[in-house]
This record gives structure tokens, sequence and C-alpha cells, in this order.
């Protein structure tokens, strides 16, 4: 660029040069020098010009020159910082996938270090200890035209408190061992009478006047799991028809289902039960062979062993939201025992609707039993029907809180008493704050005319002696359920 430069410059004076050797070259003719003339004077400004033009075009290329160099020295620089930052980058990503293959490591040295520290394994790795109570403070009135019984007042209240394990042997086989316990006063024996009977559990301490909170077995069983449409358990276990209407009702915790509050069916008995499913969860099936007498009246040696087992099934089908079922039980009820003659078999029928969301309950339940309490009766005429129905409902205004109700309708003894029947409600608001407690403020009421029935609510009805009116149950109070 200099030489360049240089030669511009040098071919521009060489310029200047010749035409001042031409200038001088012409002839003088005078001794003294003489006025520049008009056209000497033009061309030395012209030189000049050049000259000032040659300078500053000389200055401006050297600027150019220096800017040049400027430039690629801060390309130099520039590019040497690129190389560096690169070489850095590389070094960290080097050292980044160094560190993911230590992090890699982890899961295997933690999984090494836990199964080192971690005690040998148990029968305890495979079960399942939990816990179930309904428990109510409430207000009761119970009356009739004597006035109000001595279950009425004010108290809190445990219905139920189950205990629950379960242990998994392995993928088939399975044991629960679920308990649950009762206040019993011990006024009367179970069957009602001043003193035990020869068949009834328990045997002299049964009505020896003490008071005290007594704990039994509710579910005992071995199970099988085959397959999902072959299941087997031998024990105590739950019935066919009771546990699935529960399931659909959503509210156990505040009142039995239709069968079980009226007596007449209950919720678990000792036995062989078989259940299962088929298309994909759509049709489900149980059948339970028992003894009838009940959960909580095992069959012991030969003071309570039965002549005759039980039989109760129930066939089902769920399909968008629809729940269509049939149920139903023949039997002795435990009371074909040796040396008490039996006359009759007692049959029940049961049919259930229901229509469910996460947001809607829908449910209608139907009752037909016959002998039901004249399985020893002699007497055809004085055996009885039953007809009763049970429609429930709730909505779900948020996940947590919902509205409910039920109404029941019983007439027990529709052959030998036919004016007389059960009317039973409830409604009331629940929230659940988390998922395993629940709460409900509720209000009942049951009515029994003409006569008097046994309900899960205690007894209701007229005074004894009278053949007509009206006995009243209300209660009203908080009920909750906790659940884990």
């Amino acid at each position: 660029m200099r030489k360049r430069n240089a030669l511009v410059a040098g071919a521009a004076l060489g310029a200047i040069v010749m035409s001042g050797a031409t200038v001088e070259a012409k002839p003088i003719h005078h001794k003294h020098p003489a006025t520049p003339s008009k056209e000497t004077l033009e061309l030395q400004g012209e030189v000049q010009n050049l000259k000032a033009q040659l300078q500053a075009l000389t200055a401006r290329l050297d600027a150019q020159a220096q800017a040049q160099q400027q430039t690629q020295v801060q390309a130099q620089a520039a590019q040497s910082q690129a190389q560096a930052a690169q070489s850095t980058a590389q070094a960290a990503a080097t050292q980044v996938q160094a560190e993911q293959s230590q992090i890699l490591t982890i899961p295997t040295q933690v999984d090494t270090a836990t199964k080192k520290a971690a005690p040998k394994p148990g029968w305890w790795n495979d079960t399942k200890v939990g816990a179930t109570m309904f428990a109510d403070a409430t207000n009761i009135s119970n009356k009739n035209s004597a006035g109000k019984s001595g279950q009425s007042g004010t108290n809190f209240d445990i219905k139920r408190l189950y205990l629950v394990v379960d242990h998994k042997f392995n993928n088939t086989y399975s044991f629960n061992f679920t308990t649950d316990f009762n206040f019993d006063n011990n006024l009367t024996s179970p069957s009602g009478a001043s003193s035990p009977t020869a068949n009834e559990a328990g045997g002299a301490n049964t009505a020896g006047g003490i008071k005290t909170t007594q704990l039994y077995i509710k579910k005992a069983y071995l199970q099988a799991h085959y397959a999902d449409a072959l299941n087997v358990r031998l024990g105590s276990a739950d019935l066919p028809w009771v546990p699935f209407v529960e399931g659909i009702y959503g509210y156990r915790y505040v009142e039995q289902t239709l069968i079980d509050r009226t007596k007449f069916g209950t919720s678990a008995d000792w036995g062989v039960h078989v259940y299962g499913n088929f298309l994909n969860h759509i049709v489900s099936y149980a059948i339970s062979v028992v003894d009838g007498e009940g959960y909580r009246q095992p069959s012991l040696g030969n003071v309570n062993r039965t002549n005759a087992v039980d039989v109760e099934g129930r066939l089902s089908a769920t399909y968008k939201n629809v729940t269509v079922a049939v149920g139903g039980y023949d039997g002795k009820l435990g009371k074909a025992v040796e040396n008490v003659p039996t006359f009759h078999d007692a049959e029940r029928f049961n049919a259930l609707i229901a229509y469910t969301t996460p947001k809607v309950r829908l449910g209608f339940e139907y009752l037909y039993a016959r002998y039901w309490a004249d399985v020893t009766q002699s007497n055809p005429a004085k055996t009885n029907t039953t007809d009763g129905y049970s429609v429930f409902a709730s909505y779900n205004f948020t996940p947590k809180i919902a509205a409910f109700g039920k109404y029941e309708w019983v007439k027990p003894k529709a052959n030998t008493v036919p004016g007389e029947n059960d009317n039973y409600f409830n409604i009331g608001v629940s929230y659940k704050p988390i998922g395993p407690l629940d709460f409900a403020i509720v209000y009942k009421r049951d009515e029994v005319v003409n006569g008097s029935f046994s309900t899960g609510n205690g007894f209701i009805g007229i005074p004894t002696g009278a053949t007509a009116g009206k006995g009243t149950y209300d209660e009203v109070g908080l009920f909750t359920q906790v659940k884990f």
C-alpha cells in the first residue's frame, strides 16, 4: 500500500516538474525579471492546488492504510479470542460429559447402598395395616304414645371401628383379618331371651350383666386369585349383595343400605365365597355358600353346627355409568341345628338399577322376602312376605362438597300385619377435606306405623300391647368417617 502511494506521489511530482521545466525553457528577452504573465500565475496556482491535493491524497491513503492495519490487528485478536473461547467451551463440554457420567452412576450406587442397608425381607414387606371408623355426635328422639325410650338424648357414638390387616403371600394367595367392636350391655342374650339359649355363641357369659366393649371378628379369610373371573375366599368374607350396594350408595358411614338396616340381610358371613368379572369388568358375579348365622356367630364345634347351608348370589353389569343387578338368598339362617325342626327356607330377592358419575348418583333398590322370620314356624297361616324399596341420590357441587338423601319404605309383615309399615328418610350435606376424612351434617327420620320394627337404628314402634299408632325416630347431628 505504501509503495502504491509513493508511485502516485512521484508521478504527480514529475508532472509538476515537467510543467516547470517547460515554463523555464521559454526564451527571456529582458535582462530584468518581468512580471509573471497571467498564464504563468494560473499555472503556478494549478501547481499549488495539485500539490495540496497530492498532500491530502497522501494523508488519506496513509490514514486508510493505518485503519486497515488496525482492523487487521483487531480481527486477528478477535480470532484469537474466538479460538480461546472454543477451547474453553470444549473443555466445559468435556467436564459436563464427565459429570453426567458420574450422575448416571448415582442411582446404581444408591440402589446398591440401599440394598445393603435394608433389613432382610420378611412377612411385613407384603402386609398392609389400615382402619375405618364410623362415628357421630348427634341428638336422638325415639318415642311413641307412651313417651321417649332410653335411646333418646345426645351423645358421641362410634358405630364401627374396623382394624384391617392384609397379607399377600404371592400373586395368587393372600389373607385378610378385619376386627370390629360393639358396646354390649348384656341385659339380654343375642336372641333377645332373658338368658342365653343352647345354640347361642357366648354361653353363660352372654347375660352376665357386665357392660363392656367387645372386640370381635368381622372378616377372616384366605383368598386365592386365579384370574379376574375366578377368586375364592374361605372364611368370613363379604356377602354378594350388601357390600356391592354400599359401594354404589357411597354414604355407608351415615346409614346402612336397605336390607342391612331392616335386618333382611347382612354384610358378611362364614363359608366359601366365589366372585369375579368378565368382559373387561362389565359383567360381575358373586356366590357365597355360608352357615347363615352371620359373621358374629360362627359355627363352633357341636354347639353351633348347622345341618344346612345357605346360598346368596348376585349377577350385575355396568355399562356407560349405568349399573343393573339382581340377587337372591335361600337358606335356614343358621336355625337348622340338631334337635330344632325347621319348616321353611328364608327367601329373598333383590334388584338394583343405578346411574353414577363423578358428580351424580341415582339409585333404586328393591326387596322381596318370604319366610324370613318364619324358618321354624310350623303354622302356615303365620308366615309372612316382605316388600320394600329404597331410592337414593347425591350431587357433588365440588369434589369436596355434596348434597345427598335417601328414602326407604318397607312392609315387613304383609300377611299377618298388613297395616304395619316402615317409612325412613335422611338428608344431608357432606364435606371431604382430604381423602381419608368425610364429614356430614345429617337429619334422619324413621316412622313405624301400626307395629314395632327392629332396625339398624334401634327398636322403633308402638308400645307393647298396642295394635295401632306409630313410633318415631329422629336424629340430627354430625357424622364422620376416618379411613386409611
